[in-house]
């Protein structure tokens, strides 16, 4: 409590800081600040505009300092966001403190449609190096994008299918190398036209040896200081190419793209990930269909993805496949008696499993196959499907600007020669925002969403060794029921703006993974049995962010702070809940000169679970950055230096399972260059 009664303090002094600021304050200089347009809305708002799903956008240069080499880490430090950790490779975003299958991931407003959501050691296959924009939206974003959403969803925005025509051939490229773990990183897109057909090439080359760490590997070990983490390391490489035919009615295209991936688990064991995916898209929007539309857009997405769990010999474990069809139908209306809003179908039809490298069965001498013991079909072969429909509407009654939504949906899993489930999810919301001021506003929203049980939450037998687990689905679960309320004040215009947060999140049969203690033998290794089980739980927690002159020349600054609770109710924590974290951004840009300097303090995290053993202790992230823009041949290059970690500090991710086995990279210092045309 005393950590939330000192956000609010923060927030009532910038309040009466900006109040006298802003009255001064030259109205030309209010209204220069551009807004930055969410494309994973029904109203393409823009950032700060939200009722139902509160925005960030990263984008430009904030986006090009924070890229890393996974999309937990790029969004690591953003308010309210926190990342699995699994080594350099695999990095997931947590959410206000919940992850997995919970916190949904889309590419270009389309579901990545890997694995990810299944355990922290896989990774997302959708590249931030490439990305145009990444945009966070937090809390109750299910309404529009499915049950998988309960928690909030992250967009990663690469604009490969094109939605307008380039005058003039256009794009960037850039190469950087880091220090700490002798990386080098190769990125590019253009977008051209020709006559009325837009298109897009992007890509993006990453090689990474095992990173240096300020000591031991193992927390309390005695080890020489600055050495490697073995099986660290992260190779990559992904490629798209998009087309699309654009005209004064809207615009209709395709593209296809392609991951390859093989990196490292640091848990000493040795384990490796080789990941490919394959996916094609169809993007198509047409204005003023008929009478009463604004507009019609429909989307198609087939994705075939697989990787292979390696052992330390690089022999295949376990295999795991999804391949995904996704539909998604939209319409927005015109007003009607005041109301404004899309409505709209989506679909979705996988084929999903995770098999032992065997196949998971055995041949005899009468050529029958016959199933092995379970422990060589971690998931069997289940085939899901859904069918959703929603509506978001919005209407402003008065300075009071209201939105409302509703999503039905049917989810269907059928296993091979398991128990069948099916599940009807119903979710809704509604929210206001008022002006209390000029320039301030406060919010209110209320939320119910429901999510079905998870593939692997339901049906999973047998060993993941990446994680060192041997886990077991319950296919009685039922699903997940979570009722939320948020209060909102910010202040958006002027050089200080400000935003506080708070929430509470009540999750009715919440699932979750128990480790039992109890070892199971599996192919000559230990594995902790985990058991997936359900129970109330609630989440509270409480943001604050303010910030001069985020977008302006000259002086800038940012300081924040965020903390979430996870309890179940029959009493004890939620497993790797984040730790509570503040800090403070400075930066100064004029002309051709950027630079900044961030600090974050994350304070010890020991809200354990029963079956978690340590706490995560406290640590320090201090960050730099300098740029140096030049013209070259009517381009603009800018060279730049990134350092981060600058302490050296031992940093541990209480959200990590191998918190105890590997540390984040020492101090890392990344040296590059990066052209736009």
């Amino acid at each position: 409590m005393k950590f939330q009664r000192t956000l609010a303090a923060a927030a009532v002094l910038s309040a009466i800081s900006s109040l006298s600021h802003a009255q001064t304050m030259p109205q030309g200089e209010q209204a220069a600040i551009p807004k930055v347009v969410v494309t994973a809305t029904p109203f393409r708002a823009a950032e700060g505009d939200q009722i139902l799903t509160p925005a960030k956008i990263l984008a430009g240069d904030e986006l090009r300092d924070k890229v890393g080499s996974s999309l937990g880490e790029t969004l690591s430090q953003e308010l309210g966001v926190s990342a699995s950790g699994f080594g350099p490779g695999a990095s997931r975003p947590i959410i206000r403190g919940l992850e997995g299958s919970r916190v949904k991931m889309l590419e270009n407003g389309m579901a990545v449609s890997d694995v990810s959501g299944l355990s922290n050691d896989h990774a997302v296959a959708a590249e931030g190096a490439t990305a145009r924009q990444i945009e966070i939206l937090r809390g109750p974003a299910s309404l529009l994008y499915g049950s998988g959403a309960i928690g909030g969803l992250v967009n990663v925005v690469n604009e490969r299918i094109p939605t307008h025509l380039e005058e003039k051939l256009a794009g960037q490229a850039e190469l950087r190398y880091g220090t700490v773990d002798d990386s080098r990183n190769a990125s590019g897109s253009v977008d051209g036209s020709a006559g009325a057909i837009g298109f897009h090439v992007d890509g993006n080359v990453r090689r990474a040896h095992d990173y240096t760490i300020p000591g031991p590997a193992a927390l309390g070990e005695d080890a020489p200081p600055r050495r490697r983490l073995g099986n660290s390391f992260t190779r990559q490489e992904t490629g798209g190419a998009g087309a699309s035919l654009v005209g004064a009615w809207g615009h209709v295209g395709a593209s296809v793209s392609l991951l390859d991936s093989l990196y490292g688990i640091p848990s000493g064991e040795g384990a490796r990930i080789d990941q490919s995916q394959t996916r094609y898209d169809i993007d198509s929007m047409v204005k003023s269909p008929f009478s009463g539309m604004e507009s019609v857009k429909f989307k198609l997405g087939f994705t075939d993805y697989e990787h292979t769990e390696l052992d330390a010999d690089s022999d295949p474990e376990v295999k795991f496949t999804n391949r995904s069809l996704e539909s998604r139908l939209e319409l927005t209306h015109k007003p009607v008696s005041g109301w404004h809003g899309t409505f709209g179908v989506q679909t979705e039809n996988s084929h999903f499993a995770a098999i032992g490298a065997d196949g998971g069965h055995e041949e005899h001498e009468d050529g029958a196959a016959e199933e092995e013991h379970g422990s060589h079909v971690t998931v069997p072969a289940t085939h899901s499907t859904s069918v959703a429909g929603f509506l978001v509407e919005e209407r402003e009654f008065g300075k009071l600007r209201m939105s409302a939504g509703l999503r039905l949906e049917s989810v269907k899993r059928r296993p091979d020669g398991l128990l069948k489930r099916d599940f009807n999810l119903t979710s809704y919301s509604v929210g206001g925002m008022y002006p209390v001021a000029p320039g301030y506003s406060a919010g209110l929203t209320l939320s119910v969403a429901q999510r079905a049980p998870a593939t692997e939450e339901l049906y999973s037998e047998g060993p993941h060794h990446a994680t060192e687990t041997f886990d077991i689905g319950n296919p009685n679960l039922k699903k997940e029921t979570s009722h939320n309320i948020e209060l909102t004040v910010q202040k958006t215009t002027g050089l200080v703006r400000w935003k506080a947060n708070l929430f509470e999140n009540k999750v009715n049969d919440f699932v979750y993974g128990r480790v039992t203690g109890v070892l199971v033998e599996e192919d000559g290794e230990a594995l902790r049995e985990r058991l997936f089980e359900q129970a109330d739980a609630r989440i509270r927690g409480a943001e604050a962010e303010i910030g001069y002159n985020q977008l302006g020349q000259g002086l800038s600054m940012r300081a924040f702070a965020d903390t979430s609770r996870g309890k179940l109710e029959r009493g004890g924590s939620l497993p790797l809940q984040p730790a509570k974290r503040v800090g403070f951004d400075i930066g100064y840009k004029k002309g051709t000169i950027r630079t900044g300097l961030s600090v974050m303090r994350a304070m010890e995290q020991d809200r354990l679970a029963s079956f978690e053993a340590t706490a995560t202790p406290a640590y320090t992230q201090v960050g730099a950055n300098l740029s140096y823009t030049q013209k070259y041949r009517n381009h603009d290059l800018t060279w730049f230096l990134l350092a981060k970690n600058l302490l050296d500090d031992d940093i541990r991710l209480s959200t990590s399972l191998l918190k105890d086995l590997s540390p984040l990279p020492g101090r890392n210092f990344v040296f590059g260059v990066r052209t736009r045309f």
